[in-house]
């Protein structure tokens, strides 16, 4: 009997997790080259990052696409490229891999007045130090209020994102125009930090939003062979890596670390084995109403969307929307006017809607 119940559980949670897939369409909306980041200037215009070193602006309604052309060092390197793109004002920021010479690169961010034709940017920001590395850039930017968030990964080197003299492995937050507010923790009680840094202890974050609901900031971050976690960016604070596994173990199978130990940042939900957690959302809007609040999911690997209700941190309930519709997801938009969901995968952008 014992082997039937097994059965009919399991059966029961493949129901759920297809089960929502087929209440949605999905429409393939243009092919893309590999793309990173996207950001909604208009109900109708969207601005689309490739890793390549592009930057696009797509029309909705008449499909038409255009290159924007501008002056960024930008160096596509393993992970690294064009990444993050956002919007706000008539303004412009990115984040990206910079050519720094001798083969050196860092996750930088600049910023640029917006033109249809070209945009020249200058920086706002240039991870310190600048590493040899094709791994873990980040990076995702984000605006509250007159602050810039952005994730900057930890380049593959572990324990840097403990040392708050460097910026690799930790979360920044600057004015818009790039200077530095005056309450970052080096200017309260983290005297030996770097000016910018407001959280360490990250490996790379490539999920970061801000909530409509709560005026919270919310990452995703890469575990290694497992240990992806979603949490809360909490000023002065240590999310532990290398310090903490997260639940995951080094690729060679070595244990890195545990979980989680008092004094370090805990997450809200982590996910062993790994998801390759990329960009997150809290939902806001009438397509999905019943949705709003809850936080959206997207992953790489396992190439879902999953949907948190985290009202209740002692009882985190997860859903999975849908899996293997539209391959590696990298990038999720909200259409300010309607409340449908735009994707980037590998090589399009995708919408969803309800049947």
């Amino acid at each position: 009997m014992a082997w039937k119940r097994l059965i009919i559980f399991f059966s029961f949670c493949f129901y759920i997790s297809i089960s929502h897939a087929e209440e949605f369409v999905f429409k393939k909306i243009i092919n893309l080259n590999d793309p990173w980041g996207s950001a909604f200037i208009s109900n109708e215009n969207l601005l689309i990052t490739e890793k390549s070193g592009k930057i696009k602006l797509f029309n909705l309604d008449t499909k038409k696409i255009l290159d924007i052309s501008h002056n960024l060092n930008v160096l596509e390197h393993g992970q690294g490229g064009l990444l993050d793109i956002i919007y706000q004002n008539k303004t412009v920021w990115v984040s990206y891999t910079e050519n720094r010479g001798d083969f050196k690169t860092s996750t930088s961010i600049a910023k640029g007045k917006f033109k249809t034709d070209k945009i020249n940017f200058n920086n706002i920001f240039q991870a310190y130090p600048p590493i040899n590395s094709r791994y873990h850039f980040g990076s995702r930017l984000g605006i509250k209020d007159q602050y810039l968030f952005a994730s900057v990964g930890e380049r593959g080197e572990g324990m840097i994102a403990q040392d708050a003299t460097k910026h690799p492995g930790s979360i920044i937050r600057i004015f818009l125009d790039g200077s530095i507010p005056n309450d970052n923790p080096k200017f309260v009680d983290k005297k030996n930090w770097l000016p910018e840094i407001y959280q360490i202890g990250v490996r790379n974050p490539q999920g970061l939003t801000v909530s409509p609901f709560d005026n919270k900031i919310y990452i995703s971050n890469h575990g290694a062979k497992g240990g992806d976690w979603f949490g809360e960016v909490k000023k002065g604070e240590n999310y532990g890596w290398k310090i903490l596994g997260w639940g995951g173990t080094n690729y060679s199978g070595l244990k890195i670390g545990p979980k989680w130990k008092a004094g370090f940042t805990k997450a809200i939900q982590y996910w062993v084995p790994s998801i390759a957690t990329s960009a997150i959302t809290i939902y806001k809007g009438d397509e999905f109403n019943d949705w709003n609040g809850q936080a959206l999911i997207t992953s790489l690997k396992d190439r879902s969307l999953r949907k948190l209700d985290f009202t209740n941190l002692k009882n985190v309930k997860e859903d999975i929307i849908f899996k293997n519709k539209i391959g590696r997801i990298r990038d999720i938009q909200i259409h300010p006017a309607n409340g449908k969901l735009y994707f980037l995968s590998q090589d399009a952008l995708w919408l969803m809607e309800k049947k």
